[in-house]
């Protein structure tokens, strides 16, 4: 249980550092940006042509969405561990603790997801 929320909380703090280096690529307004970041070459190559920012803030929310997941299953373990321990006290005190680790993993990911859509927002607003 430890290892997984341990393996949440580095995941996040990874996401979080990532929404960091997204700041210095803020372009300057008298730039062009398809003839400066090359986006105007993305048809050639068959990708899109959008701004690398929203490409960078559809994945961070994207892996949040998969981490809150992953919580949920966390939570439901637990309860299915505590509908099947049958008045075991050792079983339900396990099953006590995969929910309240679900818990918490589930708040501090729903709280990283709002803190990065936060900062993706403002850095839209700022670059726009």
């Amino acid at each position: 249980m430890k290892k997984i929320i341990a393996t949440i909380l580095s995941l996040t703090t990874v996401f979080a550092l990532g929404l960091a280096l997204v700041a210095p690529l803020q372009a300057s307004a008298a730039l062009d940006a398809n003839k400066d970041l090359g986006l105007d070459k993305a048809a050639d190559t068959g990708l899109g042509n959008q701004d690398i920012r929203t490409t960078i803030s559809k994945i961070i929310k994207t892996a949040m969405s998969l981490l809150g997941i992953v919580a949920v299953v966390i939570i439901l373990i637990g309860g299915f561990k505590w509908m099947t321990a049958g008045g075991n006290d050792e079983q339900v005190g396990e099953a006590k603790k995969w929910i309240f680790s679900g818990v918490i993993g589930l708040a501090i990911i729903l709280s990283a997801y709002a803190l990065a859509s936060f900062i993706i927002n403002q850095l839209v607003t700022a670059t726009a």
